[in-house]
């Protein structure tokens, strides 16, 4: 299957610039209003090739590497936190001259997009949260600890082609199609262990609901019936905490659901694009 998930990547060629933050790389397609995709701690921008082909006649639509993955220079700080993530973004859209975007955030990139919201909201016409990570900023602290061993551990037993070849329950659904478990694989696979390592402890750290709640612009927030990473419940609370969260339940998908169920995902996603993008020209 790595060649199907070649195929797809090379479609959308990486790309890097020097921001204010460091180097930083993406993949970019179409023209429009800015749509921000801000991938998990398993993958990379290859991950979301199917949002790219899918929005590009109506967005201008970047997926990110974040610092420490693809060629985007891993961050100074050992133990970073979310805003550390969300200044490097910043920086990417700088040169990029993009003042406002719907930000994305799957998993771990929820935490970087909350952070995001929370620092520049006038720079976010809105926010979508894809099965996304709390964080475990609030959790006692030998709970965080063993979070971080474990999650550590297995980057340490497995190495980023184990992890490809293993991913971890609850990913994918059994239904995934073989292009999702080859995107999946492909971008795990090429894992940067310094990156992982430093997004693994700002997960530590995390408290996402503290910068969802200042945020007041419009957010939809999606869970999976089958996702056990990020399981719907935390999902909900986290959208009640939204001044103006909704959710939305998918029946069946997993942790990737964009990957999962795309055509499901991107459905949703383009008609709360939509909604973001009128009320932002309003």
């Amino acid at each position: 299957m790595p060649g199907l998930a070649e195929a797809l990547v090379a479609v959308h060629p990486l790309r890097k610039r020097n921001t204010a933050r460091g180097i930083v790389s993406w993949r970019e397609a179409g023209a429009g209003p800015a749509l921000v995709l801000l991938h998990g701690i398993g993958n990379q921008s290859a991950a979301w090739v199917l949002q790219l082909e899918a929005f590009a006649p109506q967005f201008r639509v970047i997926a990110w590497d974040a610092p420490g993955y693809g060629e985007s220079a891993a961050l100074q700080a050992q133990l970073p936190a979310a805003a550390d993530y969300a200044g490097s973004l910043a920086a990417l859209l700088d040169v990029l001259e993009v003042s406002r975007a719907v930000l994305v955030g799957s998993s771990l990139g929820a935490l970087m997009a909350g952070a995001f919201a929370a620092r520049w909201p006038e720079r976010v016409a809105g926010l979508m949260l894809l099965n996304p990570a709390a964080g475990y900023g609030a959790a006692e602290p030998a709970e965080r600890e063993a979070k971080l061993a474990a999650r550590l551990a297995r980057l340490q037993t497995l190495g980023p082609a184990g992890m490809a070849r293993e991913l971890s329950p609850g990913m994918l659904s059994a239904a995934a199609s073989a292009q999702a478990r080859s995107l999946a694989a492909w971008c795990t696979e090429r894992i940067r262990p310094d990156g992982y390592r430093q997004a693994a402890r700002m997960l530590a750290s995390g408290r996402l609901a503290e910068d969802l709640a200042r945020y007041a612009g419009p957010a939809l927030v999606v869970a999976g019936t089958a996702d056990s990473v990020t399981p719907a419940a935390g999902c909900e609370r986290l959208a009640r905490v939204l001044p103006r969260g909704s959710f939305r339940l998918l029946q069946g998908a997993a942790h990737l659901s964009y990957l999962d169920v795309p055509a499901v995902v991107n459905a949703m996603l383009a008609e709360f694009a939509a909604r973001c993008s009128e009320e932002a020209a309003a």
